[in-house]
């Protein structure tokens, strides 16, 4: 099951447990539209097959959407009829926050056994170094910034590019020190109006005519990305300050090589660790090495931003 936002390698996770199911001989079953087909039963047989030319999709052919009725007891315990009226009896959520929490409140309620796989492009689970689409992520932005740079360069401009990352920074952050820009500013970090200025006020001085500024969007600095761009025309008249808010294009895309092959050894992980009674864990990445934490130390605990990374930006925009 898929659920929550799409991201990057969920198709090639869905490959993984399905073929690893069809290795051990073990029946296999999607459940579409994450929570909500789980309620409805809408369930389809899955075999070796069934996934074939899959691994390079983006997003998720088992579709993902968000239900309020699997909030409610009522919707829980319809979801658990229709899971035991189709002796369904384990399941693998790929997913984030969201997805995990509503998997521990079912377990709690029924006992019923859940291994969960990170698919979330904000990379803001505790317990793995890369969620599943975070690395796609990462080259579609730096990409994108590559491109907007070359008009940035050509007009003497000023763009404000705005990412995803509501709670966390780790994509402006990344994407910022991998594009050149000369600001960062994310949630963990509160750069200040007038510090930003000063810092693009230098920038300027050291002979910069242009200059990227990535902000995370749920940065703190001002109250969006186009009050960032007002007080910066209002401070600083020689620029022409632009705005290009990314969005959902950094959900979708072919896969990295790194997300089909961390999806693969994830779903491995997944299926065997069910199979041998293990349950209420999620499959990480730490030190390159697959391993295992207790869902509710993925959901309570939080994702570290890189603060070395953080001074390599501030090097790196002299």
């Amino acid at each position: 099951m898929t659920s929550g936002g799409d991201s990057p390698g969920m198709n090639a996770a869905i490959r993984s447990v399905v073929r690893t199911c069809a290795f051990y001989k073990i029946e296999c079953a999607g459940i579409y539209r994450g929570y909500q087909g789980m309620i409805e039963g809408d369930f389809i047989d899955l075999n070796a097959r069934s996934v074939k030319g899959i691994i390079n999709k983006g997003g998720t052919f088992l579709k993902s959407a968000r239900s309020k009725e699997f909030m409610t007891k009522e919707g829980r315990a319809k979801a658990y009829k229709a899971l035991t009226d189709a002796n369904i009896d384990a399941l693998v959520t790929i997913g984030g926050d969201g997805t995990f929490t509503g998997a521990l409140v079912f377990n709690k309620e029924y006992n019923f056994p859940i291994i969960g796989i990170p698919g979330t492009i904000d990379n803001d689970i505790a317990g793995t170094s890369h969620t599943l689409g975070y690395d796609t992520t990462l080259n579609t932005v730096v990409e994108v910034i590559d491109k907007i740079r070359d008009t940035a360069s050509s007009h003497n401009r000023l763009f404000f590019i705005e990412v995803m990352g509501r709670d966390v920074g780790h994509i402006a952050l990344n994407a910022g020190v991998g594009a050149g820009a000369e600001e960062i500013l994310i949630p963990e970090e509160d750069l200040g109006l007038e510090r930003l200025v000063d810092s693009l006020n230098r920038s300027k001085e050291s002979g910069k005519s242009s200059s990227i500024v990535v902000v995370a969007e749920g940065d703190k600095t001002g109250k969006n990305v186009f009050e960032l761009k007002d007080y910066v025309n209002e401070h600083m008249p020689e620029y022409d300050v632009r705005v290009s808010v990314l969005g959902h294009m950094q959900r979708g895309g072919s896969p990295s090589c790194f997300d089909r092959v961390l999806a693969s050894r994830m779903g491995v992980t997944a299926v065997e660790n069910l199979r041998d009674g293990k349950s209420n864990l999620m499959v990480g990445l730490i030190n390159d090495k697959i391993a295992v934490t207790p869902l509710q130390k993925a959901i309570k605990g939080q994702s570290k931003i890189n603060k070395e990374l953080i001074r390599v930006s501030d090097i790196m925009s002299v």
